[in-house]
């Protein structure tokens, strides 16, 4: 889980820092730089399991394209930021496994990972474009409650606070930067190419003791490490530093294309089936939950899963029976059903956008192994303005609840989404929404547009002392807020493709969405 991200020189990303909570909604008008602070969280998730120059190219366009390394870089006219750096703070899993399978715990699960990462231009001439290099790279951990409430400011229980948190008695960081030799006479060229990243031992634990971790750190000399120290970590030399790994592969962005949720899966991906970022193997990931639900917890049989996916789903569309996969084993494929009140069954490809997304996050939902940080733009798409509640409403139960201990019934996840439709703003809590705008900023004598996160008056953000704080106005919040709902009938294409359904759906908003105070305020000033 994000609680803070400071990025600054990626993109139009300039001196950002946020502060999150479990839901954060992400408004603002398109073009601004929504999209750029889902491409950071992006970029860095990819640098804990990718090498640098893979995790620069999995970072994409507006076109889809592969990006140039250099377009990642802040740019102002013809000139490029010569570095980009990134801090974040994050709450990891207490445990979890390495990729040989080694059993890992954290010594502490609240932790702040710096980055610096500097742009080098390509002395090849067979290569047209450069590479990047790592100017500074630190895993420190928060020490004690008190400075850990310092920087959690949203509400939360102490039963939640008690369920995530755990700190170790360690001076050392995890990972740290510092010169490769002792040698202080260099000048600060030789000095940046002598810059050394050190991984230090881990022996907080009782695991960790018993393994004989606690050595002298390792030292990697940074202008040669092609991936961060970070991406390396193994639960043997330290857990903790591996488990921060695993929680920032844990982020995703997720792109639900419907093409991807249409498409039937075949039976040999079953096993291992996780539901796609863009929504591939729907099917079986569903089908793989339900068996594992069935082993695993309470429920009796993949009826009662499934019957669970159909009342969610009944949130946003009241003509629903019931959700199933049907096994074809002629063929040997699944097929994501969902069977209407009137007995008629229709196969995924028959199914509306937004009733696709809807079910894809509903099985997300159900799923506890479904853990770190979902994020997801523009929601409302494919979805009757009616039904937004319905999808917001599903979107908070994703994430963690705080007022209840962190467990397999309320796994730590967060969800983060970003949005330009007036009616989702109308919908959210005031407390979740951040505006994006574009504002006029000036470095190095060069005036430039970079973007700038704002929260609403009297919410927890604007608590914080000696931070700079932007609050955005009621009277600038108003576009956002016209109603937009559409009173005419609902058309048969919101549900089914080729089916209508006469009934009106079921709405519910949720006790944390106060849309009424919103427009009291705004006429009140």
């Amino acid at each position: 889980m994000i609680t803070r991200l400071k990025v600054s020189g990626f993109k139009n990303l300039v001196n950002v820092d946020i502060r999150f909570s479990p839901f954060t909604c992400i408004a603002g008008a398109n073009g601004v730089g929504k999209s750029n602070l889902f491409d950071a969280i992006q970029f860095l998730s990819a640098l804990s399991d990718r090498s640098l120059i893979e995790a620069a190219k999995s970072v994409r366009d507006e076109s889809g394209k592969t990006t140039d390394i250099k377009s990642l870089f802040h740019r102002v006219g013809d000139s490029y930021d010569e570095t980009m750096r990134f801090e974040v703070e994050m709450i990891i899993p207490k445990t979890g496994m390495d990729d040989l399978g080694q059993e890992a715990e954290a010594s502490s699960t609240f932790l702040r990972y710096t980055l610096v990462l500097k742009y080098v231009d390509s002395q090849n001439y067979l290569k047209s474009s450069g590479s990047l290099e790592i100017l500074q790279e630190e895993l420190v951990h928060i020490k004690n409650k008190t400075e850990l409430q310092q920087s959690l400011r949203f509400n939360y229980s102490s039963l939640w606070l008690n369920s995530v948190f755990k700190a170790q008695a360690r001076k050392a960081p995890y990972i740290s930067t510092g010169k490769q030799s002792d040698n202080i006479s260099k000048s600060d060229s030789e000095v940046v190419s002598d810059l050394a990243i050190r991984l230090h031992q881990d022996s907080g634990t009782e695991k960790g003791r018993r393994r004989g971790a606690g050595g002298k750190p390792r030292r990697f000399l940074a202008k040669k490490l092609p991936r961060t120290v970070l991406s390396d970590a193994n639960a043997t030399e330290s857990p903790t530093a591996l488990l921060a790994r695993r929680e920032m592969q844990s982020w995703r962005i997720l792109q639900l294309e419907p093409s991807a949720l249409r498409k039937p899966d075949d039976f040999m991906s079953v096993s291992e089936a996780v539901l796609g970022m863009d929504g591939s193997h729907l099917p079986a990931a569903l089908y793989r939950l339900a068996h594992e639900l069935v082993e695993e917890s309470d429920y009796e049989n993949i009826e009662e899963v499934y019957s669970q996916i159909a009342n969610s789903l009944a949130e946003l569309i009241t003509d629903v029976r019931s959700v199933s996969i049907d096994r074809d084993e002629k063929r040997q494929l699944l097929t994501l059903l969902v069977t209407g009140k009137d007995g008629t069954s229709h196969p995924a490809k028959a199914l509306s956008d937004g009733t696709l997304r809807f079910l894809a996050l509903a099985v997300l939902a159900l799923d506890p192994n479904n853990q770190g940080v979902m994020g997801l733009e523009e929601p409302e798409n494919g979805i009757h303005p009616e039904r937004i509640p319905a999808i917001l409403n599903l979107l908070q139960s994703i994430a963690t609840d705080v007022n209840s201990p962190v467990d397999v019934n309320n796994p730590l996840r967060q969800v983060i989404i970003n949005t330009h439709s007036p009616a989702v703003v109308q919908q959210v809590p005031e407390d979740s929404l951040l505006v994006a705008e574009l504002k006029e900023m000036i470095a190095n004598n060069h005036r430039y547009k970079g973007v700038c996160f704002s929260c609403l008056p009297d919410t927890w953000r604007t608590k914080i002392e000696n931070e700079n704080i932007s609050i955005i106005s009621m009277g600038k919040l108003l576009p956002y807020l016209n109603p937009v709902i559409d009173e005419q009938a609902i058309d048969e294409d919101d549900i089914f493709d080729e089916t209508s359904q006469n009934e009106q759906p079921k709405t519910s908003i949720s006790k944390n969405t106060r849309p009424k105070k919103i427009w009291k305020r705004i006429f009140v000033s």
